[in-house]
């Protein structure tokens, strides 16, 4: 059998990782490039002269012009919160890369935090996760197909129409060179199973 490319495509490794957002001061640094790519702006006022207030757990921006104060996680997952950045990146990492998922538990063994907060993060990451995706919409070339998950059970007929088994929708948007860009997918009930699949239109706005 020949190796799946997509399966075997490298990935950042949690040496790499811990490289990058290994300490505070890296995980601050990559969070400023990402909020404010072209300096500080003052979401108040949005002038960019700004000083640094110390003495909490997460430096203070405050704006020169307006004297405003805020935070590099201010209107984020992760505002107001007693953690250490290091540890909220640490999870978004662990989640994003479990390719069956992780619960809060295991979640709280990788991070030695509490479970209530192991399930909280978990909560929050997936919800973010969750409402960024919806924002996508596939375009260009999209190519849409149906498939089965599960089967993990044993007993029940085999095949297509197992109960064991989930009718899911697929769809994959494709590059000019037919490379997948992003795909979309959606569980389908069994008795709307065999209408829907005859039914493109009404396949294609389900997924999209």
């Amino acid at each position: 059998m020949g190796m799946n490319r997509i399966q075997f495509q490298p990935g950042l490794s949690l040496e790499q990782f811990l490289e990058s957002f290994g300490t505070e001061e890296k995980c601050e640094e990559a969070l400023e490039r990402v909020r404010w790519p072209e300096g500080f702006q003052c979401p108040k006022c949005g002038h960019g002269d700004h000083g640094i207030v110390h003495g909490r757990r997460h430096k203070r921006y405050q704006c020169k012009e307006c004297r405003h104060q805020t935070t590099l996680t201010a209107g984020t997952i992760m505002e107001s919160t007693k953690l250490p950045l290091r540890t909220w990146l640490l999870a978004s990492y662990f989640i994003s890369h479990a390719k069956n998922g992780i619960s809060a538990l295991e979640l709280m063994r990788h991070l030695g935090v509490s479970y209530r907060t192991a399930w909280l993060i978990h909560h929050k990451i997936m919800k973010a996760m969750e409402h960024r995706e919806g924002l996508y919409v596939l375009s260009g070339k999209v190519q849409i197909d149906d498939a089965y998950l599960g089967g993990e059970l044993s007993g029940g007929k085999p095949g297509r129409g197992s109960e064991n088994k989930v009718p899911i929708v697929a769809a994959v948007s494709l590059s000019e060179n037919g490379h997948p860009l992003r795909c979309k997918f959606s569980t389908v009930r069994s008795e709307e199973h065999t209408s829907e699949l005859q039914s493109p239109d009404h396949l294609v706005c389900r997924l999209l």
